[in-house]
């Protein structure tokens, strides 16, 4: 088999991953998870007809058809980018050895020279700066401007621009990326499999004295995001804070120092998406569905915005289980397990269209299901056949009975029908929480 040398690394070309075309669930009255076709290389399936918004039209497939030339196994985050760049448009598989870092010197790797974290916080803390002017307009070699100049260094070195027609897929139970941001952006035909993202860490968090009553810290980079971009499946990956989760991060100012953003985004037009059997977990706001209510922004997004979600796990999260503006979301046979932090999982925003249906949720003690469904805006909403702790529950019924003041009107004025087999809510636990996830793709 040929091989080539990549930045001095050995790989072999066009390689195929050996496994079952698919999860097959022994569950009595249950359907089977949908076959993929390539059955026997999973580098080279591509997404089942009717498999959610991304099947849609020309449907989803990846870099199937690369040839040997243009198979790539990477295991450090330079071949990574390399292997993105390299090949033109011609269909691309990258195969993924192992974790990743995109920060593996650390933060001090970024610092511009002359920035001190100390002198920020003293500059601009409250009672020195106060909290009726943002930093917009700090000079370049004011603490906040060295700021900006790491921070723009970061987003340049953590950052991948995944191009059009590529499969990226990590081999066996351990592949993965820390503390990197795939940017899907301004492309068609992308397919991300079997991968463990650990969200990246905002090394440069910016402070806005303006940002509420009391001023906060906002930050950057999802693990993924969807920006512009058609026919995208994302598909066996889990999302993580890992080792850095909000609850160990400190409090400057009295605010929690937020170094995360997103675990997943769908924004600027972006259509035809699917998220089948991922896992997100230990996370704040995890999705964004359109990222603004502007008219300027809400022109690019209305008609668009299409996105299915089934099988997947969201386990300890606070919120945006999507939130969703604009879009018509499909969210069927997917498990939510809340922790004591639990907000919400739907975030009902600006001309939404969500249906939920056929999903499960387990709630802690003392967690009503009203929760489930938060109103930003005035949008319809469909949510049937659904069951919390293993009772079929109402979930807009016992929402407007509880928060009166969020009244949500029924029926999103749409039915899905980009669905594969759907199965009973009361059996969704067992199967997502048994084949949803990074190293479960067989």
């Amino acid at each position: 088999m040929e091989r080539q040398r990549w930045h001095g690394h050995a790989m072999k070309r066009g390689a195929a991953l050996i496994g079952c075309t698919a999860l097959v669930l022994s569950l009595t009255g249950t359907a089977a998870q949908a076959r993929p076709h390539h059955p026997r290389d999973l580098a080279r399936q591509t997404l089942p007809a009717n498999d959610g918004w991304a099947s849609h039209g020309t449907g989803t497939t990846g870099g199937a058809a690369a040839d040997a030339e243009h198979v790539y196994t990477v295991s450090t985050w330079a071949q990574f980018k390399a292997a993105l760049a390299a090949g033109g448009s011609a269909p691309r598989i990258i195969k993924v050895k192992g974790t990743i870092d995109a920060v593996a010197d650390g933060c001090d790797a970024f610092a511009a020279p002359g920035y001190d974290f100390g002198a920020y916080l003293e500059k601009y803390s409250p009672e020195n700066w106060g909290l009726e002017t943002d930093l917009g307009d700090e000079p370049d070699d004011s603490p906040e401007g060295l700021r900006r100049a790491s921070a723009a260094r970061q987003d340049q070195a953590i950052k991948a621009n995944v191009p059009a027609n590529t499969t990226i897929i990590g081999i066996g139970r351990n592949a993965g990326f820390k503390g990197a941001s795939l940017q899907i952006k301004g492309v068609d035909n992308v397919i991300v499999r079997n991968l463990t993202f650990e969200s990246p860490v905002d090394c440069f968090p910016q402070w806005d004295p303006t940002d509420g009553d009391k001023g906060n810290w906002n930050s950057e980079y999802d693990s993924a995001v969807v920006y512009g971009s058609t026919h995208v499946w994302l598909d066996h990956n889990t999302f993580t804070d890992g080792e850095y989760p909000d609850s160990a991060s400190p409090t400057y100012f009295g605010m929690l120092y937020q170094q995360h953003d997103g675990q997943l985004d769908v924004v600027r037009g972006a259509d035809h998406v699917t998220a089948s059997w991922n896992v997100f977990t230990e996370h704040d706001k995890t999705i964004l569905i359109g990222n603004s209510d502007s008219e300027s922004t809400a022109a690019g997004d209305r008609g668009h915005l299409k996105v299915t979600f089934h099988h997947n796990l969201f386990k300890n999260l606070v919120e945006r289980a999507p939130r969703v503006r604009f879009g018509q979301v499909d969210v069927y046979n997917n498990h939510f397990v809340a922790d004591d932090s639990y907000a919400y999982s739907f975030g009902i925003g600006k001309e939404s269209q969500l249906v939920a249906e056929h999903n499960a949720f387990t709630l802690p003690d003392g967690v009503s299901p009203a929760k489930v469904l938060k109103k930003w805006n005035e949008s319809p909403v469909t949510a049937a056949h659904n069951r919390v702790n293993g009772r079929s529950v109402d979930l807009i019924a016992v929402h407007n009975a509880e928060i009166p003041g969020e009244t949500l009107q029924p029926g999103a004025g749409w039915t899905p029908t980009l669905r594969t087999g759907v199965h009973p809510a009361k059996a969704v636990p067992a199967i997502v929480d048994r084949g949803a996830g990074a190293g479960r793709l067989r």
